[in-house]
């Protein structure tokens, strides 16, 4: 197994109070995450606490959404952890972290996800999931920037 890592930032004009609220609520990320919309007809499962450590989240969907859950593993006002696991279309089970650094203006949020995969997959990820990947965080980054921004407001 060969261990990655990819991790995007960005700045948001809010405190992290606010940008941590929308991420440890699994229920507020349908208004920021970049896979939201991607299959209309998705069915969503929550279960545990309505936010933090505990709260977890099941989806299934169409090929493009695919199925699987996160839990939020770890939440403090300095970071969330979720335990992802995916059970289509590729089985895999990878941790996402979303730290906040206080600023003067607001907070740097930075996206990470982590985990294993096998060399053939390894391969595959360096030529494409990473980039196609990426896409997609920086999607979110934007998204939740503009709703923690509202908020704030």
């Amino acid at each position: 197994m060969v261990a990655f890592s990819n991790s995007r930032s960005i700045h948001v004009a809010a405190p992290p109070e606010v940008v941590g609220a929308l991420v440890d609520d699994l229920r507020a990320w349908q208004r920021w995450s970049p896979w939201e919309g991607v299959d209309p007809q998705l069915e969503r499962t929550y279960t545990g606490p309505e936010r933090g450590v505990g709260s977890r989240y099941a989806w299934r969907g169409n090929k493009k959404a695919g199925t699987g859950s996160m839990e939020v593993t770890t939440s403090t006002p300095e970071e969330v952890t979720l335990a992802l696991a995916f059970v289509a279309p590729i089985k895999a089970e990878n941790t996402v972290t979303l730290g906040f650094v206080p600023e003067a203006d607001g907070t740097t949020v930075t996206w990470t996800m982590s985990g294993e995969r096998n060399r053939l997959m390894a391969a595959a990820g360096a030529l494409f999931f990473d980039k196609a990947l990426g896409k997609d965080v920086d999607r979110g980054l934007a998204s939740l920037k503009r709703e923690a921004e509202a908020d704030a407001a």
